[in-house]
Formats: C-alpha cells, structure tokens, sequence
C-alpha cells in the first residue's frame, strides 16, 4: 500500500505541475500521471477499482463544498437554469450520441445507454478548469453550474430506468419501496442538516479542538454521501444537499477549509484512477475508431451546447466557453455503463470502447478550452474602442494616470485644495461609471506619448501613475521621463520589486499599495490590544522609518534573491533590537 501511494504522489508530483506550466490545467497532469502509472502503462499500481472506489470521495466533497457556496435563494433564483438549459442539453445530446451509436450497429437499448451516458459532463472537470480561469462566477460558469446540477439530479432515475430496457413490456407496478427509501433519505439529510447539524458543530466547535471539528466536518459529508448512497442515490447529491443546508451556518467558512485540502488530494486521486482504467490496448487495436467517436462526441456536445447557449442569450464569448467546458463525458457516465452490463443492455465491448472514449474526451476538454483562452477568446472579445478621446479643456498642473479607487481619492483631495487635473483612464467601463457620477475623466492609454501630450504633459508639472498594473506603470514612467524630462513622476507600486524597479527608473516618489493602510490596521490591533496609542504610533512609525531604509538600501542588489534573503533576515534582528531599546527608553 505505502508504494502505491508513493507512485500516486510521484506522479501527481511530476505531470501536474507540467501541464500547469503549459497552461492546460492540472486535470490533464491527473489523467496523463494516472495513464502512466497504471495497469497499461509502467505498471507501478494494479489495484486500481479500490483506489477509485475512495478516490470518488474527491468528487462527493467537490458537491458539499458546492453545496456550501450555495443559498437556498439563490438556487431557486437559478431554477429556469437547471431545469430548462440543463433538460434541453442533456435531452438534446442524448438523443444525437444515441443516434450516433445506433448508426453504427448497435441496438436501441445500449444505443440509449451511450446516449444517456456521453451526454453527461464531469463536475470534477468542469468547476475546477473553471475556477483555475477565474470563471465560476461568469455567465458561462453560472449556466455549466446549472448544466451539471441538473445531471446530478437526472443521474439518479438514468440508472433506475436501465433495467426496464431489457423487459420487452413495461412493469406492473413501480417499485415503490425504493421510490420510498430515496425519499426517506432525502428527508433524512433535509431534516438532520437543517436541525441537528448545526447545534452539533456548535457543540464541537467549542471544544476549542481544530482535530476534532476537522473529523466532525468529514463526518457531515461522508454520512450525507452514505444516507443517499444506502438509499441507492447519488453520493454527490447527499453530499450537495447537505452543503446547501449548512450553506447559512456560522461554521461554513470552518467547514470549507477543514474539507478544502482533503477535496483537492482525493479528487486529484480520482483523475488518476480515471487515467489508469484507460484500456490503451484497446485504443492501439481500434485507433481510428477511437478518433472517430471522440471527435463525433466532442462535436456533437460543443455544437449542442453552443447552439443552447445561443438560445439562452448568452453573450458570444461566454457561449463558447460554456459550449468548450461540457464536451467530454462524465465519471458517473462509468457507472451508468457498468450498471447496463449487469442487466444485458449493452455489451461489454461496447462499454469498454465508451469508457475509453469517455477518458480521451475527458484528458481532450483541458486541452481545448485552454487553447481557446489563449487563442480564440481574445479575439472574440476584442470590441473597437476609440484610441482615446479628444482633450479640449485648458492644461492643467496635474495629470493622474489611471482613475480608479486609488486614483479618485487623490483627484478628491486636489480638488478640495482648488488644484486642477485631468484624469486619464485606460478602461472605457470605469470611464462610463466615473462619468454617470459626474465626474470629467477621459478614456486613453496614458502610455501613449500623443495622448500624454493632448492632455498637457509638457505644460504640466506633475504627473500622478494611480494604476494598479505593475507593468503598466512602468510603461507609462518611461514614456514620461524620455518625452517630458521636465515632468515629475509619482507612482503607485505594488510591492517592493515594483519600487525598485521604479527606482531604476528615476521616479521623483512612490506610494506602495496597502502599506500605510496596513500601517494603520497594525497600529489599531496594537491599541486594541491594550498597548498605549503613543507607544503604538511611536512602534509603527518606527517599523515605517526602519521599512523604508531597508527598500532604499536593498535597491543596489535587489536582484540577488540571496543577498536579499540575509539582508532581510539581518533587517528582522535589527529591527528586534530598535524595538527594545524602544521600550527601555
């Protein structure tokens, strides 16, 4: 057991942050380690159904952390989401895969089967490729949310309904004790989440035990899992509905971090038993089958999916996103195949060639919506804007670059001294915001000598660099000291690499973000605590002063991160020193 967990860990180790650096995600390093290491490829694990039977855990804790992120508002404001683009697509892409498979001999009842279960898409893919982008919270993250939600949902009566496709007639009556354990689980997780849940983590909670909430939150989600599972439902759903319950408790941000690590390692463990279970003998045997399915699968659903989020009026660039995050098929796609092998649905050739194509659809989604971020995306969401627009007011003494929060608190203050300015901004969104207010700002990269120039660079006696990207304003510092010499430059910098740099450049002064605020909070935390206000005014200017001499000198060699490391462990000491002859004083 210890060496099949050294192989895991080594190859997560290896092929994730490979696939990172190229920009494909860490679900293909996954599915690539898991492919290596497996029964077809080096050999180094066998045991690979009881590694995925826990592993599948990644995916239950993926639904609660969902779950938890959710309110009950909310998901009933996203209604019209999951039951009607989530219906239409699984609808619509079931019915063409079935289509498909029935064209190529296959019979109607394992046609239904491959169908149905290509159609699904992996939550375990999808929110995570999502979430690396920045994208769960866009319109196209918002809907594949709902996509997925629905499939969860619709998962549970796709595995009841597969052994009536063997029967040549309809049963006489429904299977009621089953309709009525799933029900009984519901209510059960309903029920204890919303009553008995919370004043139980309360109790734990003060216990003052990190050890012991951790086990009590994994407790939560591994018996919501088993009460929907006993019941012969999705562990997911138990585990997503337990979330939502709890989703307004005052211990959900503790939950979210004691599930967050376990999550992230068992789900990274269940793409590599994805990679593993990939039969590679039987993609050598049949390769251009294999290409021929997996590019009328991932067709087929971009197409589907794309067209539906047409419908839904999805903006351009978020409909491609939506339709390029849900082509490949789904985990639960696995079991749905395994579940009509045991009745005679569907043939075990046939579920061993879907279940490779699943894997390939599944390794292929990463590549593909990364290479459209990269490619196709910037070009559909590059919208004709005006270069910049046309300055008529009369030059004045300042000009500030960059107009944002950082920018407007500067203006506000000039303005107050009588002082003019004219404010320059990059972004035509927050150009439109700061005017609704009333506010004259003008649109333009202030990067560009001639805009510079039509707004009275070389009238003006100080120029004020308010943006908040690093690269930015170094841009625009040069374009100031090599055409307006005479200009006196103030800059905003992100972080102490940032003032160097700025140094390098000759700027005339910086402000560095956060830092007199964080001067600030620190100096309210040291009253707050019971430390005098002089004494805590006297410790933060004296940390300030210290601060800022260490930035000037550092500057010389701030290119030597180890010269830079002893300085700084030096400058630690030192300021350890100053602080208690401080307090002798």
């Amino acid at each position: 057991m210890l060496a099949t967990l050294v192989a895991l860990l080594a190859a997560a180790t290896i092929a994730v942050p490979l696939t990172r650096r190229a920009g494909l995600g860490s679900v293909l390093g996954y599915l690539l380690a898991g492919v290596a290491i497996g029964p077809f490829g080096l050999r180094l694990v066998e045991d690979v159904h009881d590694i995925a039977a826990i592993s599948e855990l990644g995916v239950v804790m993926l639904l609660f952390l969902i779950g938890l992120e959710l309110r009950p508002r909310r998901l009933w404001v996203m209604r019209n989401a999951v039951f009607g683009l989530g219906a239409a697509q699984l609808a619509g892409c079931a019915v063409v895969l079935a289509w498909l498979a029935h064209l190529t001999g296959i019979g109607w009842a394992g046609a239904a089967v491959l169908g149905a279960g290509l159609a699904l898409s992996s939550t375990a893919i999808v929110l995570p490729m999502l979430a690396e982008a920045g994208l769960l919270q866009s319109r196209a993250g918002r809907d594949g949310f709902a996509v997925l939600l629905f499939q969860d949902v619709a998962f549970i009566p796709l595995v009841a309904i597969v052994p009536l496709l063997t029967q040549k007639s309809l049963p006489a009556h429904l299977p009621w004790l089953d309709v009525a354990q799933g029900a009984a689980a519901i209510a059960v997780i309903l029920v204890g989440g919303r009553f008995a849940i919370p004043p139980f983590m309360r109790l734990i909670g003060g216990a003052k035990t990190p050890e012991v909430f951790t086990l009590a939150s994994l407790l939560v989600v591994a018996g919501a899992a088993f009460i929907a599972s006993a019941a012969g439902l999705s562990m997911s759903l138990g585990a997503f509905m337990a979330g939502v319950l709890l989703s307004q408790s005052e211990y959900r941000h503790e939950l979210e971090a004691d599930i967050g690590p376990f999550e992230g390692l068992l789900l990274g463990f269940f793409f590599i038993s994805v990679g593993m279970e990939a039969d590679l003998k039987l993609a050598v045997s049949h390769p251009a089958l294999l290409a021929a399915a997996t590019l009328a699968l991932l067709v087929t659903k971009i197409g589907i999916c794309f067209a539906l989020a047409l419908i839904a009026r999805q903006p351009l660039p978020d409909a491609v996103r939506f339709a390029l995050a849900l082509p490949q098929a789904s985990e639960f796609g696995f079991v749905l195949f395994g579940a009509a092998v045991a009745v005679g649905a569907l043939q075990p050739d046939h579920a061993a060639m879907a279940t490779l194509i699943a894997a390939v659809s599944m390794a292929a989604t990463p590549v593909l919506f990364a290479l459209s971020e990269k490619f196709l995306l910037p070009r559909l969401e590059a919208e004709p804007v005006p270069d910049f627009d046309p300055i008529e007011s009369p030059s004045a003494p300042v000009i500030i670059a960059g107009f944002g929060r950082f920018g407007q608190i500067v203006g506000r203050v000039l303005r107050m001294h009588g002082i003019p300015f004219t404010a320059l901004e990059r972004d035509p969104g927050q150009v439109d915001v700061v005017r609704r207010f009333g506010l004259k700002v003008y649109f333009g990269d202030p990067a560009r000598p001639e805009l510079m120039r039509a707004a009275g660079a070389e009238q003006a006696k100080l120029l004020v660099i308010a943006q908040d990207d690093a690269e930015n304003v170094l841009r625009i510092t040069e374009v100031a000291k090599r055409n307006f010499p005479h200009l006196r430059v103030l800059a905003r910098a992100r972080n102490r690499r940032h003032v160097h740099l700025l140094m390098d450049r000759h700027v005339d002064g910086y402000v560095r973000d956060t830092f007199f605020s964080s001067l600030h909070m620190a100096e309210r935390s040291l009253v707050t605590l019971g430390v005098p206000e002089d004494e805590a005014v006297r410790s933060v200017r004296l940390f300030r002063q210290h601060d800022e001499k260490m930035l000037r000198e550092t500057h010389a060699f701030y290119t030597d991160e180890q010269r830079l490391i002893q300085t700084q462990q030096q400058a630690t000491d030192e300021l350890a020193s100053l602080f208690e002859g401080d307090r002798k004083d």
